[in-house]
């Protein structure tokens, strides 16, 4: 698979981030790198995200509304797509900044 590709399976699941990690680790370029570390910070922050709203949730049952939040991790999934499709290194918003000096083990 060419960097282009990983690029955008790393934004699949974490096992399509496993596969783009260790499938490009040997010629990954830096589309490549920053598409992983874009794609595994939104992974982070949407687990966190989830595991505390369960918390809350489950403590104030009348704020179950607050997981539709959820689906802004879904928009900024699909936006993490498109921008690797389209070859970019535009972070992703809102959270996209705190990621890209991250990670120091995908460089």
């Amino acid at each position: 698979m060419n960097n282009k590709t990983l690029s955008i399976v790393s934004y699949i699941t974490l096992i399509g981030w496993l596969i783009s990690f260790f499938l490009g680790k040997e010629n990954s370029n830096k589309l490549l790198k920053y598409h992983l570390r874009q794609s595994l910070g939104l992974f982070i922050i949407g687990f966190i995200f989830n595991v505390a709203i369960t918390v809350l949730v489950s403590i104030i049952p009348s704020l179950s509304f607050l997981g539709y939040v959820g689906i802004i991790f879904l928009v900024l999934l699909i936006i993490g797509i498109i921008n690797a499709s389209n070859e970019v290194e535009k972070p992703l918003p809102i959270i996209g900044k705190m990621f890209e000096d991250k990670f120091g083990f995908i460089g």
